[in-house]
């Protein structure tokens, strides 16, 4: 953590090109099909999609990786591949996006998951997943757990990245949690079902209102009348993982965020033309990791972060942020320090 925190706007996002953040969590390809769809197929009712292009891009722990990068700092990946295809494809594209495989572990027992939309006029219309959702066996999680201990010494924070694929499990995560406090360095977590309730003694922990819901097994609306509910689930979420500071998102009614002092504050979304919220978690995530990592207090942490995952909402796909548009885009709203 620095010494001082940056004073203003254009300070902050200079400081970010001084961060290195590790990244350990569940990779993945996105690839997708554009084309026209103007007729029904005659084989069934579903549209006929005439191909025009198609394209791959990193996902998951990865365009988060990528999200990092447009920010200005240097991201290091962690996680499982198969030996496959997409695994080649991946790696093909760490390269040339400049992104370091260093921490990446290839294993013939899994494939490397794809997600891959078909979308045509500008809308998608099926989305087809290959991947396995397995633990990994004791040799692969062997082998993560060097790569990542071999590169914690060089990180400033540490994101997990769970999207429920099996890479990681509950005695790794609180094992890499362990290494990260015992030399003080920050955990941010972007959590799924499975491992919810895993994460105990992170330092910012960021579910989305139904991964709160379903990982705490628990029923509430989102409208101001549920929010004594709301709170209440926070307050339990604290009672099992003692985080430092929650943020919750909250679709379009932006964020919460209750810091360690429990201060809460609640930052409304702005007005956006909604294209796809695809990888907008990633970019929410991405944002407060470097901002925790420079020791932002949690209102403005949660206050950009929610500019940020607004801003990529405007884009079809998953795409990173733009820096020079985020910074734009804090100034214009008057965020201060």
């Amino acid at each position: 953590m620095p010494a001082a925190l940056p004073a203003s706007l254009p300070e902050l996002f200079a400081a970010f090109n001084n961060l290195t953040v590790l990244i350990v969590g569940d990779v993945m390809m996105d690839a997708y099909v554009w084309g026209k769809a103007t007729r029904l197929s005659p084989e069934a009712p579903v549209p006929v999609v005439s191909v025009s292009r198609t394209e791959q891009r990193l996902g998951g722990a990865a365009n988060v990786a990528l999200n990092v990068q447009a920010l200005g700092a240097t991201p290091l990946l962690c996680a499982v591949i198969g030996k496959d295809q997409g695994g080649d494809q991946l790696l093909d594209l760490l390269h040339a996006t400049g992104l370091s495989a260093e921490g990446i572990v290839r294993s013939t027992y899994r494939p490397t998951t794809v997600k891959q939309r078909i979308l045509a006029q500008g809308q998608q219309l099926l989305r087809i997943d290959s991947e396995v959702e397995t633990d990994l066996n004791a040799a692969e999680n062997a082998e993560l757990t060097v790569r990542f201990e071999q590169l914690l010494s060089q990180a400033d924070v540490v994101i997990f990245e769970d999207y429920d694929k099996g890479v990681l499990n509950e005695t790794s995560i609180q094992h890499f949690i362990s290494l990260a406090r015992q030399r003080t360095i920050p955990t941010v977590v972007d959590p799924k079902k499975k491992n919810f309730l895993a994460y105990r003694h992170c330092t910012l922990f960021k579910p989305n209102l139904k991964e709160l819901r379903e990982g705490l097994k628990l029923e509430f609306g989102d409208t101001d009348a549920d929010r004594p509910y709301f709170e209440s689930a926070v307050a339990r979420l604290r009672e099992v993982l003692t985080p430092e500071t929650v943020l919750v998102t909250l679709s379009e009614r932006g964020v919460f965020v209750e810091d360690d002092a429990l201060t809460r504050t609640y930052i409304p979304a702005h007005l956006r033309t909604i294209s796809d919220v695809s990888g907008a978690g990633d970019t929410v995530i991405s944002i407060a990791a470097l901002c925790v990592a420079l020791g932002l207090p949690a209102p403005v942490t949660a206050a950009l972060a929610n500019l940020g995952g607004g801003l990529v909402c405007e884009q079809v796909g998953v795409v990173p942020i733009e820096k020079q548009q985020l910074l734009a885009e804090a100034e214009g709203v008057g965020l201060a320090l």
